[in-house]
C-alpha cells in the first residue's frame, strides 16, 4: 500500500468530514416529523368540541379558559397549552389545528388534531347493548379514524403511505372516558363492571393503532391512563370514611389500582403490536408515572397541593362548582396540577410532556424516537 502524502491525507480528511456532516443531517432528518396526527379526548382537544357547539353558549368559550398562554379561550379545556402542543413545539411544528372546522377543505400541511372532548374508545352502542348504559358522547375513536381517512383521501389520494411515513401519530390518551362516565354516572353502577370491559377498550385502542400502521404510519405513540384516584373530581365523588381507602398521598387506592390495570393491559397490547409490526415504531407513554411526579413531590414543581383544583368551587378539593367565569380561581394556575377538577393545568401538562419527550416516562423518549 502506497505511503499517504500530506495532500492525500487532507483529501481523506475532507471526505471524512463531508461524510460525517451528511450522516448527521440524515440523523436529524430521521428524528424530525413533518406532521403530527392526534386522536383522543378533552386531554388534547384543541378546538373540535367548541367548534361543534356553534353559536351555543359554553364556559369553554370564556375566560378563565386559556388565560395562561393564549390570554383568551382557545378551545382547549385548560388554562393554556395541552400535551399535544408541547409535542408539536418539541418538533418545531406549529400548534395542531383542530380537524373538524376544515375537514373538507384544510390541507393540514403540518398535521391535524382529531381529538374531541368527551370522546370514548368504544362506540356508544357497545355499552347500550352489553350493559344497557347510555353514553351520550360527541365522538368516539371510530368516528375520529373515519374522519382521518376522509382527510387523507382528499389531501393525499395517491401518497397516503408517504405522508404517514413522515408523520408522528399520537393515539390518545383515549379510553379514560369509557371508565369516567361509568364510575361517575349512576351511583348504582358497580365499580367492578369496568374491569369486565377493560380488555375491549384496550383491544379497540390496539386495533386503531394497527389501522394507522396499515395505512402507512411508522411512528405511533400510545399513552396510558392517568392516576384517576388523585383527580379532584374522583376524590370528591368517592369520598370515604375509611382511611385505608387512601394511599400516603391522599389518593384513592382502588381507582389508581384500576388505572394501573388498564395500563398494564395496554403495555401488553403495545408489545404485541411491536412484534406484529417490526417495521413500525410503537412507543408506550407512561402518563401515570409522569403525573405521579407532582403527586409525590409537588414542591419540586412549585405545586402546593396536587389534589385540589385551581378553578372551581369551595369544596374540600375545590370542587362542587364547574369552572366558568363565576367560579373561584384559587390562585395562579402554575401553582396547581388540576385545572378544573378533571383536567390538568398547562404546568402539569408541561411536566408530563417533558417526561415523555426526554424520559423516563416513555419506552423510548420521543426526542430519540427515530
Amino acid at each position: 500500500m502506497g505511503r499517504l502524502t500530506c495532500s492525500s491525507s487532507a483529501v481523506l480528511l475532507v471526505v471524512a468530514v463531508v461524510l460525517l456532516v451528511n450522516a448527521e443531517v440524515v440523523l436529524c432528518d430521521g428524528c424530525s416529523y413533518k406532521r403530527i396526527f392526534a386522536f383522543g379526548d378533552s386531554i388534547i382537544d384543541t378546538g373540535n368540541f367548541v367548534y361543534g357547539i356553534g353559536n351555543g353558549q359554553s364556559a369553554l368559550k370564556e375566560l378563565p379558559f386559556g388565560m395562561t398562554f393564549f390570554k383568551r379561550p382557545s378551545g382547549r379545556i385548560c388554562d393554556g397549552r395541552v400535551l399535544v402542543d408541547f409535542y408539536a413545539e418539541a418538533f418545531n411544528l406549529p400548534l395542531l389545528p383542530p380537524s373538524i372546522p376544515e375537514e373538507k377543505t384544510g390541507q393540514f400541511a403540518t398535521g391535524a388534531n382529531f381529538a374531541v372532548f368527551a370522546s370514548i374508545a368504544l362506540p356508544p352502542a357497545y355499552y347500550k347493548s352489553k350493559y344497557n348504559f347510555t353514553m351520550s358522547v360527541p365522538s368516539d375513536l371510530g368516528a375520529q379514524l373515519d374522519s382521518f381517512k376522509r382527510v387523507l383521501a382528499r389531501i393525499a389520494p395517491d401518497s397516503t403511505r408517504a405522508v404517514l411515513n413522515e408523520s408522528l401519530v399520537l393515539m390518545g390518551e383515549i379510553g379514560g372516558n369509557d371508565y369516567n362516565f361509568w364510575f361517575n354516572g349512576d351511583p348504582k353502577n358497580s365499580r367492578d363492571t369496568p374491569d369486565q370491559y377493560l380488555p375491549d377498550v384496550v383491544a379497540r385502542i390496539g386495533s386503531a393503532v394497527q389501522e394507522v400502521i396499515n395505512l402507512g404510519a411508522r411512528a405511533v405513540v400510545v399513552p396510558g391512563n392517568f392516576p384517576i384516584g388523585c383527580v379532584p373530581a374522583y376524590l370528591s365523588a368517592h369520598q370515604s370514611g375509611n382511611q385505608s381507602d387512601y394511599d400516603e398521598h391522599g389518593c384513592l387506592r382502588w381507582y389508581n389500582d384500576f388505572s394501573q390495570r388498564h395500563n398494564a393491559a395496554l403495555r401488553q397490547e403495545v408489545g404485541r403490536l411491536r412484534s406484529k409490526n417490526p417495521g413500525a415504531k410503537v412507543v408506550y407513554a407512561d402518563y401515570y408515572g409522569a403525573a405521579m411526579q407532582f403527586v409525590r413531590n409537588p414542591q419540586q414543581f412549585g405545586i402546593a397541593d396536587p389534589l385540589v383544583a385551581c378553578c372551581g368551587g369551595d369544596g374540600k378539593y375545590h370542587t362542587g362548582k364547574p369552572c366558568d367565569k363565576n367560579a373561584t380561581l384559587w390562585g395562579n394556575p402554575s401553582g396547581f396540577a388540576s385545572w378544573d377538577g378533571i383536567h390538568m393545568t398547562e404546568k402539569a401538562y408541561s411536566v408530563i410532556a417533558a417526561g415523555v419527550l426526554d424520559g423516563p416516562f416513555a419506552d423510548t423518549p420521543l426526542r430519540h424516537f427515530c
